[in-house]
């Protein structure tokens, strides 16, 4: 086997086996498309170059990592992880034509903050968790019931019901503490919360502030007509958009060459930003 096929299965065992705690023929069967029996060989290929890395639980039917794990293919952000929850991004591989991403600093999460997490979404289950909010400072217990997990582009967080708040809120996965608690099936899902169903239009346009000849290269840039970007998004997700967009809507910049795009309906979506 071509030595890159194996850093993809091993990268993939150990990116279940790491972040869900479990690994077995299944995940492997459905992402490779390949035969169980394939796939349990790749288990115990995996574990004959790694011995001390995977323990067999035969009550879950499964391989777990033992205390000695190390991850060997993984970055260990967990950013790699939930990209390819979400079908961001898929396994590594050699063959790429030379490219570079911006590295955000990496936030610290855990398994043991992800995989609860991770269950109670697939499985509507409500969570009883510890949270450090910046507004208080001070880490707080809640229940919550989440539903969706959010990229921003800078951070990743989970959209979900919070009883304390009787509200939908959105929770950075970085701030939570502890091992959150799996509880009961929960009777909140994304169906009931309004700002996430409510779909807005961000008027996106050049600062008027710009030359024409410099207003025309930004409607270029963004395919605008008549120098008029229309994207529509969740309620919920408008000021992250903005944000991934640089469109400051509180004070415009000094220079419109750094301000360069405007929000031109900011009375009518003003509601859900902050």
């Amino acid at each position: 086997m071509a030595m890159e096929h194996r850093r993809q299965y091993d990268w993939f065992i150990e990116l279940n086996a790491w972040w869900e705690g479990r690994v077995n023929t299944g995940p492997l069967t459905r992402y490779f498309g390949i035969t169980r029996q394939a796939a349990s060989q790749q288990l115990s290929r995996y574990r004959e170059a790694y011995s001390d890395q995977l323990a067999y639980n035969p009550a879950n039917k499964c391989y777990e990592p033992t205390e000695h794990f190390q991850p060997q293919h993984l970055s260990g952000d967990v950013s790699e992880y939930l990209n390819w929850l979400t079908g961001i991004s898929t396994a590594p591989t050699d063959h790429q034509i030379p490219f570079q991403t911006i590295q955000h600093p990496p936030r610290l999460i855990s398994p043991t903050i992800i995989r609860p997490i991770v269950t109670a979404l697939r499985e509507n289950r409500r969570l009883d968790v510890e949270y450090l909010s910046v507004t208080s400072a001070d880490t707080e217990g809640r229940v919550i019931a989440p539903h969706t997990l959010v990229n921003t582009g800078l951070r990743w967080h989970v959209r979900a019901w919070c009883e304390k708040s009787q509200a939908y809120r959105d929770f950075v996965l970085s701030r939570f503490r502890g091992e959150p608690e799996l509880m009961d099936a929960s009777e909140r899902t994304a169906d009931q919360d309004t700002d996430w169903q409510t779909w807005i239009d961000l008027i996106i346009q050049p600062d008027p502030r710009l030359s024409q000849e410099k207003r025309q290269i930004l409607a270029q840039d963004y395919q605008m007509q008549n120098d008029t970007l229309t994207i529509k998004t969740r309620a919920a997700l408008a000021q992250y958009t903005l944000q991934d967009l640089q469109v400051n809507t509180k004070m415009l910049d000094g220079s419109p060459e750094a301000q360069q795009l405007v929000l031109a309906n900011y009375d009518k979506v003003r509601r859900w930003l902050y």
